[in-house]
């Protein structure tokens, strides 16, 4: 719509000299002009805005009432300068077409890292298929970190950071390194790879954790790795029955010698229980012995008193008279009496 369209759909006033309405046609016809020309903006606006941004910004940009979700902050840009205005989680109010919003997570976020090849110091071409790195922006620090890096912060301290470390982790490594030996230690060496830059450029950044999947490499060397394994498990199980095998003839001995332990315990505690028994029998003989001697000295004790009282009783008995009582006795006892007519010759010898 032109100026003579505009002029000739606005009603004209009356030929003739300039009276009172003569200035009020004159302001209806700037006004008209001006809200044409704002008509015009906002039609040419529209079409840049859906030539070139996505159906989610335009509503964003055209919206005045907006909602932050729970776990975000809202930021705004007027102008394309970042305001220092942080929202929490709920509804808010902004400009249209002058102010424009977005939602910056602040809690835990995962962020998957696809596709990552890289070169082993021995020249074998590896492909990490997913890398994911768990992380989060704190809230105090999303003004001067969306400020340095963007609302994609992520893309340059977790995407192509996380490129950049594989790279130079395997560059420094060889494959039997990345692919074994050194594998369990690429999750800690990564993640503080990422921290260490991020304290030191965009602290706001917190890097949780990281988890890398085992690489993808060329089938050949990954037949030859399956062999390597299984020969060492050959190898592990050898080791292993050989084990069973020594605990087997330790147990064994330990059982041998457990038994003769308890076989020569027994013999020590019968030969204990029969050097008793002999010592009870010697000792019950040598008190027996003790009595019998006990017994003949008292025997041997009355029969001495008995002979010396008699000694001493026959000492008593040496007078005179008994002296001569004791040899009559004799004569006595000697006389032999004979009877008859004659005494025979030999009788009286």
């Amino acid at each position: 719509m032109d100026s003579n369209q505009l002029r000739a759909e606005t009603p004209q006033p009356p030929q003739g000299g300039r009276g009172r309405g003569g200035g009020g046609s004159g302001f209806s016809a700037i006004l008209t002009v001006f809200l044409s020309f704002i008509a015009i903006f906002v039609m040419v606006l529209s079409n840049y805005m859906m030539m070139n941004q996505s159906p989610s910004t335009i509503r964003n940009g055209l919206s005045i009432l907006h909602q932050v979700p729970e776990g975000h902050v809202g930021v705004y840009w007027r102008g394309g300068a970042l305001q220092k205005t942080i929202t929490d989680p709920g509804f808010h109010l902004k400009l249209p077409f002058i102010t424009h919003y977005e939602p910056v997570q602040v809690t835990l976020q995962t962020d998957q890292v696809r596709d990552i090849p890289c070169g082993t110091k021995g020249g074998v071409m590896i492909n990490f298929e997913k890398i994911e790195v768990v992380h989060r922006l704190h809230k105090d620090h999303v003004h001067d970190t969306l400020l340095n890096y963007g609302v994609q912060y992520d893309n340059t301290w977790i995407y192509d950071k996380i490129h950049h470390e594989i790279n130079q982790f395997c560059s420094s490594h060889s494959l039997q390194q990345v692919y074994i030996d050194v594998f369990d230690q690429i999750d800690e060496k990564m993640k503080d790879a990422l921290q260490g830059d991020c304290t030191r450029y965009a602290p706001g950044i917190e890097i949780m954790s990281v988890r890398v999947t085992k690489p993808t490499i060329p089938e050949s060397i990954r037949r030859n790795f399956e062999q390597m394994e299984e020969e060492r498990t050959k190898v592990l199980i050898a080791i292993e029955k050989q084990r069973v095998v020594e605990k087997e003839a330790e147990t064994s001995k330990k059982l041998a010698i457990s038994e003769a332990e308890k076989i020569a315990n027994v013999s020590r505690i019968l030969m204990e229980q029969k050097l008793m028994e002999k010592d009870s029998a010697r000792k019950q003989q040598e008190i027996e012995n003790q009595i019998y001697m006990a017994w003949k000295k008292s025997l041997a004790d009355a029969y001495f008193y008995r002979v010396l009282k008699e000694a001493e009783v026959n000492k008593l008995k040496l007078t005179p008279q008994f002296l001569e009582l004791k040899f009559i006795e004799a004569i006595a006892d000697n006389t032999k009496n004979f009877l008859g007519e004659k005494v025979f010759p030999s009788l009286l010898c």
